[in-house]
This record gives structure tokens, C-alpha cells and sequence, in this order.
């Protein structure tokens, strides 16, 4: 048997003072906390039993290459670029999110809310899937033997997740196991998918990050 596994990472903490749904966005960094998780993740991969790490693959967005900066550099590799590990496309990009002074206030936007299966308001939760699972299925052969680390964002991180684990892709958002700078992680032998983690290096600086405020 082959083993290989494929680290499914969550980007730092974000830049976002004023709480919008960034999307995709261009212009959203880390924030200086978020800098610090992916060094912290980094130190947990390379030492002091350091990880057969081979390939660090990044989602083209900012924030994302800049939280497998650190990790590239712990193994002395290369950051490879893969469109598909975007975030999800959103109707709601740029505009706050909620009731009050957000976005739901709007009749306009009401629409957009219809289906949360899908969801209505933005990229198929089944697209999402596919495209993530054809970005693995390359890691898979970049790094067949080793490790690979794909650097993406929390909802198509979560819906792949749900996918293999033979559940609904329709959730409640407040109940995603997938914390900011965390590692979901799947261990193939050969081609056979034989366990998924899930940790949290970077648990420390956690207090206090929302994750409803983009992904």
C-alpha cells in the first residue's frame, strides 16, 4: 500500500475591519494574527517529528498564498497556484451580512435566499465539491507517497468534507468544523480514501476570530 495524504487548510485569520463577505475579492491579506497561524502551522508540520510534506498548493486569493508562505518555506518548496481551490462564489461579496444594517434588510437581495440547499445565492455546493476533489485527485498524484498541504477556504474545505463523509451538503454554517488556519486531513492508501482528521495547530490564537465574516 501507497499512503499519502492530503491536508486540507483553511488560510489564516483575515485583514477585515470593516466585517464584509470578501469572496473573492482581490486585496484581502492577513491579518497580523492570521500571519502568525500559518507560521504556527508551519512549526507543527516541520518539527519536532517533521511531516513527509512534498507540495504546498495555494487558492490563487491572497490570503490564502500568503498563508502557505510559511509552510513552502519549512520544506523548501515551491507555492503551486490551483484555481480550483478558490472560495466559493457569492452573490453577497463586499456587502455586510445579516439583518439591521446588513445586506437582508433589502428586499433585492431576498431572492438570492430562496434555495439553502444549493445554495441560490451562490456557487452549487456539488460544484464546489467537484472541482476540490479534482484538486486533491492532482495533489494526490504530485505527492502519491508523501504529503501534500492544499491552502483553500472554509466552505468548499467543508462541503468536500461533508461529501466524503456521505453527508448532507446543505448545513447550518455556525456548525462547520473548520476553523481558520486548521487542517482537514485525508489519508489515502493507493487510491482508497481510509480516514479523515481534523486539528487545529493554531488553536491558541483562536479567541476571538469569527468565522461568519467571509471564509
Amino acid at each position: 500500500m501507497v499512503a499519502t495524504t492530503i491536508h486540507l487548510m483553511r488560510h489564516g485569520e483575515v485583514h477585515n475591519p470593516r466585517g464584509v463577505l470578501y469572496g473573492r475579492l482581490p486585496g484581502y491579506r492577513l491579518s497580523e494574527r492570521g500571519v502568525a497561524m500559518a507560521e504556527m502551522v508551519a512549526a507543527h508540520l516541520s518539527g519536532p517529528v517533521p511531516r513527509d510534506v512534498v507540495a504546498v498548493v495555494a487558492s490563487p486569493l491572497q490570503r490564502a498564498q500568503e498563508t502557505a508562505v510559511p509552510i513552502a518555506a519549512a520544506f523548501d518548496v515551491e507555492i503551486g497556484t490551483d484555481e480550483r481551490l478558490i472560495e466559493a462564489g457569492n452573490h453577497f461579496e463586499g456587502k455586510t451580512f445579516g439583518v439591521g444594517d446588513g445586506s437582508l434588510r433589502h428586499p433585492e437581495h431576498w431572492p438570492y435566499l430562496r434555495n439553502p440547499f444549493r445554495p441560490s445565492w451562490g456557487e452549487p455546493y456539488t460544484e464546489q465539491v467537484e472541482r476540490m476533489l479534482a484538486a486533491v485527485a492532482a495533489a494526490r498524484e504530485l505527492a502519491r507517497g508523501h504529503e501534500a498541504v492544499l491552502v483553500s477556504h472554509q466552505l468548499p474545505v467543508w462541503v468536500t468534507r461533508l461529501s466524503l463523509e456521505n453527508r448532507h451538503l446543505w448545513h447550518d454554517p455556525r456548525k462547520r468544523q473548520c476553523s481558520v488556519a486548521s487542517l482537514t486531513s485525508l489519508r489515502y492508501e493507493d487510491d482508497t480514501l481510509v480516514g479523515i482528521g481534523y486539528s487545529e495547530p493554531a488553536a491558541s490564537l483562536l479567541p476571538g476570530v469569527s468565522s461568519v465574516a467571509g471564509a
